[in-house]
């Protein structure tokens, strides 16, 4: 999937968009990387009217009076055919600018769905700040938009085995960088064995640990907070980091930091998952999402329900965790083909011909 294009044209719509940026921080328990994608997933908007001689401006005037140019009744019939046209445009038409499609013409679906995400976000806001008609397309669920959505291919979700998981979390044992080997140590066993987002393991601070409850105190997306319970490996870990020379004495602050005493951030966890990856004889793109799907398939593999698998990984809906069923399901057939004597007929006798 391409990345959001973060160079932001100058344009005199942006005042608004920078006011927009300012609402999402304020108004909204977003990360930075994610209001920066939304504000950078505008810019393909921004360039679809400017190509229809409709400009959005400084208040959005030009696009409040082009949806409008048939009449209030026809407000939602405009806004249907400017969403349907500007999909079309993204999927065939504009030059992808940045990311492994960089150079060719339409992006990928799963681009394309993001960037209808974003733009339904700031249509709303201009819509209730009054700047634009309201429409049933722009309301939450809309299945109109839905339908206008491109279908995602369903992917299944990246995994490492049992034992690959294994091998990694407890290559830091095996490392000679004296200096960091426990807090890597301390953070892969978290990744793997509390299935954390990148953004939630780079967010913690000491004092979400609880050893002596075996919990960590996790924020997710949208600032949900949960309890994720830690394991007898997970929790040897960190206390072996704490109690290291390393650590800091405070009792607050970052758990996870870097050379200068700072809060280790999500490319650095990236970087240290990819290098004991690569020395445990992985795969060069294991990152740490796939520990986090490794997590959720092996407790579904393990008898886990699909509901506590849920609650644990921090999911709103069981829909986005249904997909681990599916890689379970598979997991059990290859074992069942693979183990059981009925699991395969047997080759048909040679009939002696007459």
């Amino acid at each position: 999937m391409e990345t959001p294009n973060t160079d932001q044209p100058r344009s005199e719509a942006q005042p608004l968009i920078a006011e927009y940026e300012r609402t999402l921080r304020t108004t909204r328990a977003l990360s930075d990387a994610t209001v920066r994608n939304y504000v950078a997933d505008l810019a393909p908007f921004q360039q679809y009217l400017d190509g229809q001689s409709c400009p959005l401006g400084s208040d959005a005037k030009e696009l409040r009076d082009f949806v409008r140019r048939n009449g209030e009744t026809n407000v939602s019939r405009e806004y249907r055919s400017l969403v349907r046209d500007y999909v079309a445009w993204l999927l065939e038409r504009r030059a992808v600018e940045s990311g492994r499609a960089a150079g060719n013409r339409g992006h990928s679906r799963a681009s394309v769905h993001r960037m209808l995400a974003s733009l339904r976000s700031f249509m709303r806001y201009l819509i209730e700040r009054g700047l634009l008609p309201d429409a049933p397309l722009w309301r939450p669920r809309s299945t109109l938009m839905g339908r206008l959505t491109p279908k995602l291919e369903r992917r299944l979700p990246d995994l490492v085995s049992v034992a690959e998981a294994t091998r990694l979390v407890e290559a830091p044992s095996r490392s000679d960088d004296g200096e960091n080997r426990l807090r890597d140590a301390a953070l892969l066993e978290l990744l793997y064995g509390c299935g954390l987002r990148v953004s939630e393991a780079a967010n913690l601070d000491r004092e979400n640990v609880s050893l002596e409850e075996r919990t960590v105190r996790v924020w997710g997306k949208g600032a949900k907070e949960r309890q994720t319970p830690l394991g007898a490996k997970a929790k040897n870990a960190l206390k072996a980091y704490l109690n290291s020379e390393n650590t800091p004495d405070d009792k607050r602050g970052p758990l996870f930091r870097n050379a200068r005493g700072e809060r280790l951030g999500a490319r650095s966890i990236q970087r240290i998952v990819r290098n004991y990856a690569k020395r445990s004889g992985l795969r060069e793109d294991v990152h740490p999402h796939t520990l986090r799907h490794s997590y959720a398939t092996h407790l579904l593999n393990g008898g886990a329900d699909l509901r506590i698998v849920q609650e644990l990984l921090g999911h709103s809906t069981p829909s986005a965790t249904q997909v681990y069923t599916h890689v379970s399901q598979q997991e059990a057939r290859r074992v069942y083909l693979a183990a059981h004597p009925l699991a395969h007929a047997p080759a048909p006798e040679h009939q002696d011909s007459e």
